[in-house]
């Protein structure tokens, strides 16, 4: 039959991923670095996800396909956590290597880095990818009984010391109070905290009064899981000092 369903212009398609995060039916995946339409039947055809193409690669067509399938969608989003789309990027990676877990370098607890000399290159102490908050998944083996910190996506750009003085042998999430969707990003903390059961929670903010919105979101979400981590926090100035 005719109907409504999306087409994607693969000359145009950079594998952004933002469509995949857009689409609740998760109809999309990324597929050899281009945005492919799984399954037919998980597309509504309603276009949520065009308006989030950077490059107007989507849009709404109508041509022979099979009938949009809500049973089919509930069994599809079920794989892959119950949560797709605005609010989390499940357990699964979409094939984009944004989503991809990884375990960096091993996580050490209280085990610093040697120090290096000023003048010389500092090695990154990253530990995880991803680490923005909508694709990390709670699930993730580097959160399991961590050092979590939870950081103001700012803050690593504001403060030249960051690697060194709070993100080792730590597992990193950043996110914004002010921009994000706070529902979303509340909930997606509490699962986060809920699978992981943390030892602790770090939470760098910047000093802008929304960004104490971070501290609060951490401690809500711990106490919705039930978790008993010890939490602390540090604030840096817009000119990078620490407060």
């Amino acid at each position: 039959m005719k109907r409504k369903i999306i087409e994607i212009d693969e000359e145009k398609c950079n594998g952004c991923s933002q469509c995949v995060i857009a689409c609740a039916e998760g109809a999309l995946e990324i597929v050899d670095g281009k945005a492919k339409v799984v399954n037919e039947v998980f597309c509504d055809g309603l276009g949520a996800c065009i308006g989030e193409c950077p490059e107007g690669a989507l849009e709404i067509v109508e041509r022979d396909a099979p009938d949009f399938d809500e049973e089919a969608v509930k069994e599809h989003l079920s794989g892959t956590d119950g949560h797709h789309g605005h609010d989390t990027a499940g357990d699964h990676a979409c094939g984009c290597p944004s989503a991809t877990p990884m375990l960096l370098r091993k996580v050490h607890p209280g085990v610093s880095t040697p120090e290096v000399a000023e003048t010389a290159e500092r090695p990154s102490e990253l530990v995880n990818w991803p680490v923005q908050w909508r694709l990390v998944a709670p699930s993730a083996p580097f959160l399991k009984n961590a050092d979590i910190l939870l950081a103001a996506d700012c803050a690593p750009f504001a403060h030249a010391g960051f690697h060194q003085e709070f993100m080792r042998g730590k597992p990193v999430i950043i996110g914004c109070p002010k921009l994000e969707e706070q529902k979303a990003f509340l909930e997606k903390l509490e699962r986060v905290f809920s699978e992981a059961k943390p030892r602790s929670v770090k939470v760098v903010m910047m000093e802008v009064p929304c960004c104490s919105g971070l501290l609060a979101l951490a401690k809500e979400a711990l106490r919705r899981a039930g978790c008993e981590a010890s939490v602390d926090s540090a604030v840096i100035g817009i000119d990078g000092s620490l407060k």
